[in-house]
């Protein structure tokens, strides 16, 4: 540091410390009760008075207290920025310090003061003030409302900020934001960076992860947990413990994807900074159902695990740390919404009215790979390590159990029996793999297989696809049970009748089923949605929304749940695949074969795209937004590495020692889930049940009303996200049968059908489960129709010309007009001019409209037509661009070798797209590509 930087930094100390210790002048606004500041090590002993004398006690002792913020704003001098953020209600502020002297070095100091508005105002008068001689202090006009994290390259660093987001789901009062849009600002100053340096290279690269791209995060609620843990976690600390400033904070590191940008600049992530955001990566949805005037909320929530990331050919199976490709975490959470908190008015997490179930997919937990060099669309497999131990899955699956508990049930999708083998192969060292670890097993925690090829069953006659997988949903769901908030049974339903299960009220899911096929998009996509559509029931049922726990295809709530996870496969396809969905429910329920099958052309010729060329790039950015790759001086550069299997495995030189191959699962992983709560830890104490004077978001308790409700604030209805959110409503016909005094009177059972959301509209496919249910419903409501008829009002009356107006109706002599109007032309043969003696040929071609249809259809055949219509010299130079696509691309890639593999799959493709062939392989154990390549590898 040079002399005129110390003597800078030494007069801004020296101000910081006077002002720390000069008396405010005003007193102090009061803190929230739950509010408590940290004592700052290096504050003087008046700094540290000035907060005590701000701090009032408080009897709510939380353990997963934090302060929030959601807004920020960034200042900069020449030396420092200074990052303020603050609450909702702008009432508190805490600042961050990042130092820009040093380039190479990020330098990040969290004060822990907690200022008040004028306190805030005052300390960034007097860091102005003291940098008035090298520039003063300047607001960066930008909006910020969180911190991805930091990250360096080659030069200096960087840090990410989210500068746009949008609400998309609302769960107990807390809202979940989608990022819209980021901002990378370098640390240090402002240098212009060449675009063919690598330092622009690794930005290129490193922004291929498209932030704005189903990236989620939430200020006040833990996504990378599920609803079972948020809610059965212990909210206050028992006495005894360590104090709640150095508690952790409990987040899933499995889900947090930018874990690597916040650890560069925080060194503890557990901690309760409300500078950490943990972003997840996945799919959020939710959507509402209308139950005469009750509204349920279902929220379909997917986790991609950060371990093992990749895309679809280059990361298969599972690595050496028990991780696999294409790990998703599914939880769906159906809830009524009479009240919005998570809580009830005596106890924390108490509300009874919330359910989840979870589920979980991923690839095949075996070392195996599949070779793309050959530009095949259905590679060739192979298991790269026979492992007569299994370790790799062994620690697979203790890792299950740690996560969900016991028991695990494996459906396996793939095929089963192949004239060429493929999927076959791995299916029978799975049943092997899963039969050595269950023999070590205790019988009731071992892990129950099944193998089922739903691929051969699906192109079967005889074979009910829907049926054996709700077959088997229902006995998942009976081994496992689903989360159900709240503690005491308070009332429990048992029908009398029937074979109707009692309604299990206040339980707890144990185990999960784990789901796969060879790529876990289609197959497996359509499985779990049988086994959430299963749950959903089971759900609506505990809430006592139906008297039944089955609900039935084509109704509305299931019509919008099959949206809601056809979203959600195309999603987790995209990102792993490349392309949407390749089979949709529609193929499998074996409805609308003929419009289904080009789009499932379309999508896998996509897929094979993204694949054959996308993919390298694709992955290259997921290792170095992961930080699996760090750059360091005298190391290969990302794009020169011929493999990155080192950087996601163990190194052989410093693995830990091996499991033991006969007890490979340790007993704290087989009975890990011990949601046993302390009513004690859980209830609200007396003086704490009344609405909160002064709300804050970072309250665990009462900060819903801010963060939700935000009052003082003007809020309409179109920008109410509530209010607007997709639901069951669309599906409802516009016409309903509804009398002049049905607002008067009860509903008849007719009416009720009718805008029962769970009622059969259509019966398009063959397990409709209710073909007479819409028959009935519809002589139920003519009969109904007919009676209230007797009742109408005068027909110039005010309810006469409403009743005309939304009901017409016509007479029988209108009816008969209308008839022989529509029907008069059906006796003429043809509908043409009469043949004459003029009716030829030449007499035809006279016409403008025949010339241009003769033109059309002979547009090609120029030789002999001269007259038809000829291609524009830009048509073919726009033509000659894009098959000449492949070779400027493949030119353009600065370090990538124009040899080999690469040469010979890009000029494949160029021959591709000049004859629509692929060329003969020559190399020995390959053959030519026939027409039908595309074949749906799901």
């Amino acid at each position: 540091m040079n002399q005129e930087a110390q003597i800078f930094n030494d007069a801004q100390e020296s101000l910081h410390e006077s002002y720390m210790t000069s008396a405010i002048p005003t007193a102090p606004p009061k803190r929230p009760p739950t509010i408590q500041t940290i004592d700052d090590d290096h504050a003087s002993q008046s700094n540290q008075e000035m907060k005590k004398e701000n701090t009032l006690d408080t009897t709510l002792n939380f353990s997963n207290y934090r302060f929030v913020m959601s807004s920020f704003e960034l200042y900069e001098t020449k030396t420092r920025y200074y990052l303020i953020g603050t609450n909702q209600s702008k009432q508190r502020y805490r600042v961050l310090q990042i130092h820009r002297t040093n380039p190479k070095e990020l330098v990040v100091i969290e004060d822990d003061v907690v200022y008040t508005q004028h306190e805030k105002s005052k300390l960034l008068k007097m860091i102005e003030d003291g940098n008035m001689s090298v520039g003063g202090l300047h607001l960066v006009p930008m909006r910020i409302y969180g911190v991805v994290g930091f990250v360096r390259f080659t030069q200096g660093w960087y840090m990410i900020f989210i500068t746009k987001r949008k609400q998309v789901a609302l769960l107990g009062g807390h809202y979940i934001y989608h990022i819209d849009e980021t901002r990378l600002v370098p640390v240090g100053l402002q240098v212009k960076i060449d675009k063919n340096s690598d330092e622009a290279r690794y930005i290129t690269t490193f922004q291929n992860i498209d932030l704005t791209k189903n990236f989620y995060f939430s200020y006040t609620y833990d996504l990378t947990n599920t609803l079972q843990v948020n809610m059965t976690q212990s909210p206050l600390q028992s006495e005894g413990k360590e104090p709640r400033e150095k508690t952790s904070y409990d987040y899933n590191d499995m889900f947090v994807w930018n874990h690597y940008l916040l650890k560069s600049g925080f060194k503890d992530l557990r901690s309760r900074s409300g500078w950490i955001l943990p972003l997840i990566y996945g799919f959020f949805d939710q959507a509402k159902i209308s139950v005469f005037g009750r509204s349920i909320v279902v929220t379909l929530i997917a986790r991609r695990s950060r371990y093992f990331a990749g895309a679809r050919f280059l990361k298969r199976g599972v690595n050496d740390k028990g991780f696999v490709a294409n790990d998703v975490e599914t939880e769906q959470i159906v809830a009524e919404m009479t009240t919005t908190s998570f809580h009830s008015t005596d106890r924390l997490y108490g509300n009874p009215r919330y359910t989840s179930y979870v589920q979980h997919r991923g690839s095949i937990p075996l070392i195996w790979s599949q070779d793309t060099t050959n530009m095949s669309p259905k590679p060739p497999i192979e298991l790269n390590v026979v492992d007569p131990f299994f370790s790799a899955a062994a620690l697979h699956f203790e890792n299950l159990f740690t996560r969900y508990g016991t028991p695990c049930i494996v459906l396996n999708l793939i095929k089963q029996k192949e004239k060429t083998k493929r999927e076959s192969i791995l299916g029978k060292e799975y049943a092997e793999a899963v039969d050595y670890l269950n023999q070590f097993l205790p019988k009731d925690k071992r892990i129950k297989y099944i193998a089922w090829d739903m691929s051969r069953a699906s192109r079967s006659h005889d074979q009910d696809v829907i049926g054996y997988l709700e077959k088997i949903a229902e006995e998942t769901m009976e081994a496992t049970g689903f989360f159900h908030s709240g503690f005491e049974s308070a009332a429990k339903h048992k029908p009398d009748h029937g074979k109707i299960p009692p309604r299990r009220a206040y339980t707890r899911q144990h185990g999960v089923l784990r789901t796969n096929c060879i790529d876990c998009l289609d197959r497996t996509n359509a499985a779990q949605f049988l086994m959430g559509k299963c749950a959903l029931g089971h759900q609506l049922y505990a809430l006592g929304v139906i008297g039944s726990p089955k609900i039935d295809f084509d109704s509305d709530v299931v019509n919008i749940f099959t949206e809601m996870y056809h979203d959600h496969g195309d999603t987790i396809a995209l990102q792993y695949g490349g392309s949407h969905l390749v089979n949709t429910m529609e193929t499998y329920r074996k409805i609308n074969q003929w419009t289904s099958h080009p789009r499932d052309m379309i999508e896998s010729i996509k897929r094979f795209y993204a694949n054959a060329f996308s993919d390298a790039d694709k992955q290259d950015a997921i290792n170095l937004f992961l930080g699996n790759y760090v750059t360091k001086d005298g190391q290969p550069m990302l794009w020169e590495l011929n493999s990155d299997y080192h950087l996601h495995n163990q190194d052989p030189r410093l693995k830990t020692a091996h499991h033991d191959y006969r007890k490979w699962f340790s007993e704290k992983a087989l009975h890990s889930q011990d949601y046993e709560m302390d009513p004690a830890l859980f209830t609200i104490p007396p003086s704490f049940r009344v609405p909160a004077i002064n709300p804050d978001e970072s309250d665990p308790f009462h900060g819903y009303w801010e963060e939700y409700y935000t009052h003082r604030q003007l809020t309409s209805l179109d920008s109410l996200f509530f209010f607007n959110m997709n639901g069951t409503l669309k599906y409802r016909p516009p016409k309903l049968v509804l009398g002049s005094k049905d607002c008067e009177g009860p509903l008849t059972k007719a009416e009720a059908l009718e805008i029962s959301p769970f009622t059969v509209r259509s019966s398009n496919g063959r397990h409709g489960n209710s073909s007479s249910a819409k028959p009935e419903l519809e002589k139920e409501i003519e009969e109904d129709t007919k009676s209230r008829g007797k009742e109408k009002s005068g027909s110039w009356t005010m309810d006469g010309m409403v009743k005309r107006s939304l009901e017409p109706t016509i007479t029988h002599a209108e009816h008969k007009e209308y008839r022989r109007y529509v029907q008069q032309f059906r006796q003429v043969e043809k509908y043409a001019v009469p043949m004459s003696d003029q009716t030829s040929s030449g007499f035809l071609e006279s016409f403008p409209e025949y010339q241009q249809y003769q033109n059309y259809v002979h547009r090609n055949a120029l030789d002999e037509n001269p007259s038809a219509l000829r291609i524009q010299g830009i048509d073919e130079q726009v033509y000659s661009a894009y098959v000449d696509i492949p070779r400027r691309a493949a030119s353009i890639q600065i370090s990538r070798e124009w040899s080999g593999s690469t040469r010979k799959r890009y000029e494949g493709y160029a021959t591709y797209v000049r004859s629509g062939r692929y060329p003969p392989h020559t190399q020995r154990n390959s053959s030519i590509i026939h027409q039908n390549a595309f074949v749906k590898d799901n």
